[in-house]
């Protein structure tokens, strides 16, 4: 085992999760919640996402969120850019670094993006140029990189050939997701160890949904396999609109809380980071599917005199 001492943990629910949401959060709420994940440490965010926003209303306000959010030291503020358009605007808003992706299911990207994965890895290459002077980092994403919920299981030489079209294209950072919670310990296994044979100057974040309940599991795969960078959801929020049963990512509180145990570092503040739960969770006006945020960390004790007794 190669677990590392360090993990990064990149938070994705203001993007990922509040996309699925039809009702408006403001943009003051956004920005105090993006705040809040700093103040509890969070120093790599995915904020929103440069979208049109006819397709997605919620993330209409990506340039005034990120002109609002504070931005402590060493942080960085990534967006989800799916063309050049959205990567102008990117730039212009003064993003950190743009995020673009493709799906490894030919299905799911027609979906999700409206068109071949051919036709988006020409897109890739052509925002590839673009940014090539841009003072912005640039990562790319996988989506289905674990299993497609249209076409099953995704062949790895279908997986690798959009690997390698990201490498060739001077991409050396990039996450695979696991769009619809379809990702094992063995195939997490299998999967990592291809690309880092075949591309080892490739860094590797993994993105797990906890839709079957093993997220943390998966992490726990990546984690032997020597993988320090993870994206999570704040709650447990978020999923993939364009997927069927694609249900929440793997929780922030609860994998920084599983990160703690195991005595790895993430910088992360999990009184706070359970705070901001909270109040995400007042925000939607509902129950999140988090755990460590109901529960708390396993010695925060109670008093013992207001504990029900049995009788009889």
């Amino acid at each position: 085992m190669n677990v590392p001492t360090k993990v990064e943990v990149i938070e994705v629910g203001m993007r990922d999760g509040l996309q699925m949401e039809s009702d408006f959060v403001d943009t003051g709420t956004k920005i105090a919640l993006i705040n809040g994940l700093m103040d509890a440490g969070v120093r790599h965010i995915e904020a929103t996402s440069f979208v049109s926003p006819r397709a997605v209303p919620q993330l209409a306000d990506a340039a005034d969120v990120l002109a609002g959010a504070h931005r402590p030291s060493g942080s960085r503020f990534a967006v989800l850019a799916p063309n050049l358009k959205g990567v102008e605007r990117a730039i212009e808003a003064g993003a950190d670094e743009i995020v673009v992706f493709v799906s490894a299911s030919e299905s799911h990207n027609r979906k999700n993006l409206n068109r071949s994965i051919d036709r988006s890895l020409d897109d890739i290459s052509n925002i590839a140029a673009q940014v090539r002077h841009a003072d912005i980092k640039k990562k790319g994403a996988i989506a289905c990189a674990f299993g497609c919920p249209f076409e099953g299981d995704i062949e790895l030489s279908a997986l690798m050939r959009i690997v390698g079209h990201f490498h060739a294209v001077g991409f050396r950072a990039l996450t695979l997701g696991d769009t619809t919670g379809m990702a094992t310990p063995a195939l997490v296994e299998r999967t990592v160890a291809a690309i880092r044979e075949s591309y080892p100057d490739m860094r590797l974040t993994l993105h797990f949904h906890n839709t079957r309940g093993i997220g943390l599991v998966n992490v726990m795969a990546g984690l032997n396999a020597g993988i320090d960078s993870y994206e999570s959801s704040i709650g447990g929020l978020g999923g993939c609109p364009f997927a069927p049963g694609a249900s929440g990512n793997i929780c922030t509180e609860d994998l920084v809380y599983m990160l703690n145990e195991m005595g790895i570092e993430s910088g992360i503040d999990l009184d706070k980071l359970i705070a901001v739960a909270n109040r995400m969770e007042a925000v939607l006006g509902r129950t999140l599917p988090g755990q460590v945020m109901k529960s708390g960390p396993r010695l925060r004790l109670h008093e013992y005199e207001d504990a029900a007794c049995a009788t009889g």
